[in-house]
């Protein structure tokens, strides 16, 4: 029976592969072939977090993903990963159906190098400047992050960028993410142009989610006010804002930018390297928490979305339980408007 969510859903679907137009995030240590293929079997999309991922090590987490769906799934590079290039090299080789380019802006010459091997192409766009420019470079979608969610993001609430991108570029695919976690929400996402949806938080505890029941139930206990963003300490060490809940090992971020910005006032380091070191920091402190549990001392990479999780639930559950929510509102909004 054809429903509401059909039409809103069509778009979405038909680029993704998918029976419904939900992303999970890629989330480094989290995102690994067995919760990737759960959300790609259950209807939705996902990809595999590439990270600082070794390029072979990779490569074999593709395929075990093929393994284990057949359903279209994509692979998150990180531009500024010292792993970046020769990931690209490898994906030339091993093409995946979408490519999501994150962590900043990729080349033109990148962009058509992943198109030519026959993958899709998303970019992330924490900003109008670069949804127009990664428009220009002709990627296939964008995904749209408000400063609300988690991990590394940008410095815009989704709110301003849904009138300043969404709005005034209706010919162009966009996903929408940052602070969403419930079907009520994506349904008037939907309704105000977006192709579909992209959440993580909601994902990091799911059932099938590697991370240490230790890191689910502080996600549980959080709320929206506990996930933060300090960003940079001193303008000279510029740092791409990370929001994670309030805990020592946040402290302690803080502390490493005083000490890189120490041995760059005596030339001990240069920018670069200083760079370097805040992402090692981020990738050690987040193995700590979603591996081994320590949520005192670990990375606790979260969204604002935090304080919306009730439980924690399977990949399934999730995915009907945001499906049947758009479908409730998009019927309620049908009544009122009648």
């Amino acid at each position: 029976m054809s429903t509401l969510t059909d039409k809103f859903f069509r778009r979405g679907n038909d680029f993704l592969g998918t029976q419904v137009p939900v992303i999970c995030g890629a989330m480094t240590w989290i995102s690994e072939p067995n919760l990737v293929s759960a959300v790609c079997n259950a209807g939705a999309f996902a990809s595999l977090a590439g990270g600082n991922c070794p390029p072979d090590i990779l490569e074999s987490q593709i395929e075990q993903t093929r393994s284990l769906t057949r359903a279209a799934f994509g692979v998150n590079v990180i531009t500024i990963s010292p792993a970046y290039h020769a990931q690209l090299e490898m994906l030339q080789r091993n093409p995946v159906p979408v490519v999501i380019f994150a962590g900043g802006i990729p080349r033109g010459d990148e962009i058509a190098m992943m198109k030519a091997a026959g993958s899709k192409v998303m970019c992330f766009a924490p900003a109008l400047a670069v949804a127009k420019r990664m428009l220009n470079y002709g990627v296939d979608a964008l995904i749209l992050e408000g400063t609300e969610a988690g991990g590394h993001i940008g410095l815009v609430g989704l709110n301003v960028l849904i009138q300043e991108v969404l709005f005034n570029f209706d010919e162009a695919l966009i996903f929408v993410g940052g602070g969403i976690a419930t079907g009520r929400f994506c349904a008037h996402l939907f309704m105000m142009g977006a192709a579909g949806v992209q959440l993580g938080t909601r994902f990091a505890i799911a059932e099938e989610s590697c991370a240490h029941y230790e890191f689910k139930k502080a996600m549980l206990r959080a709320d929206a006010r506990d996930a933060v963003s300090p960003g940079s300490i001193d303008e000279r060490l510029p740092v791409v804002p990370v929001r994670a809940l309030k805990n020592q090992g946040l402290k302690r971020f803080g502390q490493l930018q005083l000490d890189l910005i120490g041995m760059l006032n005596q030339s001990h380091i240069d920018l670069k390297d200083a760079q370097v070191q805040v992402e090692k920091f981020w990738i050690g402190a987040l193995r700590r928490a979603v591996q081994d549990g320590d949520v005192d001392n670990g990375s606790m990479m979260a969204g604002q979305a935090v304080g919306l999780l009730k439980k924690v639930e399977t990949v399934q559950e999730i995915i009907d339980d945001l499906s049947q929510g758009v479908e409730l509102e998009l019927q309620k909004v049908k009544t009122l408007l009648m």
